[in-house]
């Protein structure tokens, strides 16, 4: 049987709608669509892709503590955006600037909206604990 660790950032949405930031299953780490929020879980940042991006990839940072794993060993990111044809650049230089020479795989899907007005972009991964940090 394999032992499931799951995390939280403690936001009041993750208990609204059930679910968890990420879960371990075996050595796959699971990363649920992360966005722009601060501590108490409030969205922030509406309609600034460039801001949502950095703290999507902030709080995406509290996950890979608390596993104590690194960017390194992300092997797939799907980022779900709003007009993806206009902001395909901004995610470029945001993917560059996270992940360095380090190259998951990575699939952008055009949205005509996500759950906050104003909300530009949510990004998911998968995390190989096998990968070297």
């Amino acid at each position: 049987m394999t032992a499931i660790d799951s995390y939280s950032h403690g936001v009041s949405g993750e208990r609204e709608f059930g679910f968890a930031q990420a879960i371990k299953a075996g050595e796959t780490i699971y990363v649920s669509g992360q966005l722009s929020h601060d501590e108490e879980g409030a969205f922030t940042h509406p309609d600034d892709l460039d801001a949502q991006l950095k703290q999507v990839y902030a709080n995406f940072e509290k996950v890979l503590a608390h596993y104590g794993v690194t960017r390194n060993q992300v092997v797939s990111q799907t980022e779900y955006v709003v007009n993806l044809p206009e902001h395909a650049a901004a995610l470029s230089v945001a993917n560059l600037a996270f992940f360095g020479d380090h190259r998951p795989t990575s699939t952008g899907v055009g949205v005509a909206s996500l759950f906050f007005p104003g909300q530009l972009v949510e990004v998911s991964f998968v995390i190989d604990t096998r990968l070297p940090a």
